[in-house]
């Protein structure tokens, strides 16, 4: 009977200790909203709407930026691209978001990007108007820049 007792209090304090260490587990941070569209142009190499969507954990955060309307100029492999996702950020100053994530492109493919690490704070406020997506393929430099404000705003992180 003494060993049944000293079972089920085991179980209970391991019950217990679980439900806390839900409690106080980190929860998933959230940032709204997590799509948008912005009018881009990147000069010779065209121009028209991206979509970009965010994802955030903590202070870590992604950006992801595909277009139909801006096409790969030749064709590129996986993980090739060096791009750089500059966004505005409300108050001022600028959060960079960075990396070499891309799909295999063919020439003439929709461009896509990311996902693009970056670093937010609690409040952080980003819009990629006012930024620019600089993307290097094999040493020719990309430039877009926006040509208003993200609809259907910026992106607004917990």
């Amino acid at each position: 009977m003494r060993g049944k007792r000293t079972a089920t209090g085991a179980a209970l304090a391991a019950g217990a200790l679980a439900v806390t260490g839900l409690a106080f587990a980190p929860t998933a941070a959230a940032v709204t909203p997590q799509s948008a569209t912005i009018s881009a142009s990147c000069g010779v190499f065209g121009g028209g709407t991206a979509t970009l969507t965010a994802t955030q954990s903590g202070t870590s955060a992604t950006i992801t930026l595909t277009s139909s309307a801006i096409t790969a100029p030749v064709a590129v492999a996986q993980d090739s691209i060096s791009s750089t996702l500059t966004m505005a950020k409300a108050g001022g100053g600028s959060v960079v978001f960075s990396g070499t994530k891309n799909p295999a492109m063919k020439t003439g493919d929709s461009v896509s990007v990311g996902p693009l690490p970056g670093t937010v704070a609690s409040g952080d406020s980003l819009d990629a108007g006012g930024g620019s997506l600089k993307m290097v393929i094999f040493g020719v430099t990309v430039t877009c820049t926006a040509n208003g404000p993200q609809a259907p705003g910026p992106f607004v992180f917990d």
